[in-house]
């Protein structure tokens, strides 16, 4: 119970005669399936040329045919022309259900032509020819399998080279090196348009025990997220809606990527993307070393500045805190962090000194040495500016 029943040499007899008069017949099933698959859909006629589709029905039902009864150990060359034809329909972008109602309909055409072969050489044994059905129609789920499975590969395979080339080309464009087209090319691959409003985040990484530092959000109110992975660094290429925008994409970014990380301001299209890039690194590079937040370039420029130019940088810490530098470290750490917490609460000394855990007094005291240690006042809008960039310069700088 449960089993197949073993076929008698009189079936197999009656099945192998049946096949190979069937085999003469195949150009005419071949175009009987042809009109009834065009009848079905004309996606087999717009996705496959009709003589290249002539040439595969008719080969395939010639293996399938010849499968029926062929030995069990013998090789398969209807299962490894499935699989090439499962390849070549994928990539000529026929669908997987089409593909398939066309290996079943063959199977019913090639057994109803067995039972008309049978039936009018010698229809005493029709019974007989029955009884093979389920090894004929087991051959065709074979089939139909290996086409599936090879189908589904190559499709795969295809979407991985597709993905590949649209990243591809954003690097290009997030390079500053796309060629005439290269954006088109992205947007019609990423499903964004050309011209739109674009920002592009930069974010500092630290990879440890193959652990990642943050989650990478594909989607926000306003927002879809493009990311690509450097060596020290993620890049997300942020599309923004009307609705959205800097303030919302800080927002959006907050728990599952903190920082430290640079934003560019909004752009205008997709070949701006190479500009912005450097723009979201400098805004990165105004963030001090230890430092976890988002920096906004329109909200740090004056620091912009400073980072984007270490040669004048260098000069600048040298002219306005030449004398300062001489100091003992602990000395001069402590003046420079009193000149940063009072220039953080917009110069008032009582903020300050809370933050300081001091008598403002001791504010007054520290903020007149450093101005005699740098001989400038803090009172003069020239020297305070000059103070706060070599104070943003000397953050700033390694070591």
């Amino acid at each position: 119970m449960g089993g197949h029943r073993a076929r008698t040499d009189r079936e197999w007899s009656v099945l192998e005669s049946a096949s190979r008069a069937l085999l003469d017949r195949v150009p005419r099933l071949t175009d009987q399936l042809i009109e009834e698959l065009r009848a079905h859909s004309l996606q087999f006629d717009l996705a496959v040329p009709r003589d290249e589709h002539w040439q595969q029905i008719d080969r395939a039902m010639r293996y399938g045919i010849e499968a029926i009864t062929a030995p069990r150990d013998a090789p398969r060359p209807d299962l490894e022309y499935a699989r090439a034809l499962g390849r070549r329909r994928a990539e000529q972008g026929l669908a997987l259900d089409l593909l398939l109602h066309a290996y079943r309909h063959a199977g019913y055409l090639v057994w109803d032509e067995l039972l008309r072969i049978v039936g009018e050489q010698a229809p005493a044994d029709l019974p007989l020819l029955v009884h093979t059905a389920s090894h004929m129609w087991s051959g065709v789920d074979l089939q139909a399998t290996a086409v599936a499975e090879a189908y589904r590969t190559t499709e795969r395979e295809m979407q991985r080279r597709s993905d590949e080339r649209v990243q591809a080309l954003l690097d290009a464009l997030l390079e500053g090196r796309a060629a005439p087209g290269v954006a088109a090319r992205a947007a019609a691959g990423l499903d964004l348009p050309e011209q739109g409003r674009y920002a592009v985040v930069v974010a500092r990484v630290e990879r440890q025990g193959g652990r990642e530092p943050f989650e990478r959000i594909t989607a926000a109110e306003g927002m879809r997220f493009f990311w690509r992975m450097r060596a020290d660094c993620e890049i997300a290429v942020v599309a923004l809606e009307a609705e959205a925008g800097l303030t919302e994409l800080v927002e959006a970014l907050g728990r599952p990527c903190p920082g430290p990380g640079g934003i560019s301001p909004v752009v205008e299209s997709l070949t701006e993307l190479g500009l912005a890039r450097r723009l979201a690194e400098t805004a990165l590079r105004t963030i001090a070393p230890g430092g976890q937040r988002m920096a906004r370039l329109d909200a740090c420029l004056p620091t912009a500045l400073v980072v984007s130019q270490p040669e004048l940088a260098a000069r600048l810490i040298a002219d306005v805190f030449g004398p300062l530098l001489e100091l003992d470290p602990s000395d001069r750490a402590v003046l420079l962090e009193t000149l940063d917490a009072w220039l953080e609460y917009g110069g008032s000394a009582g903020r300050a000194a809370t933050r300081l855990y001091c008598h403002r007094n001791t504010v007054f005291n520290r903020l007149r040495r450093l101005e005699q240690l740098t001989s400038r006042s803090l009172s003069r809008p020239r020297d305070l500016i000059e103070m706060t960039l070599a104070l943003d310069a000397f953050r700033l700088t390694p070591g």
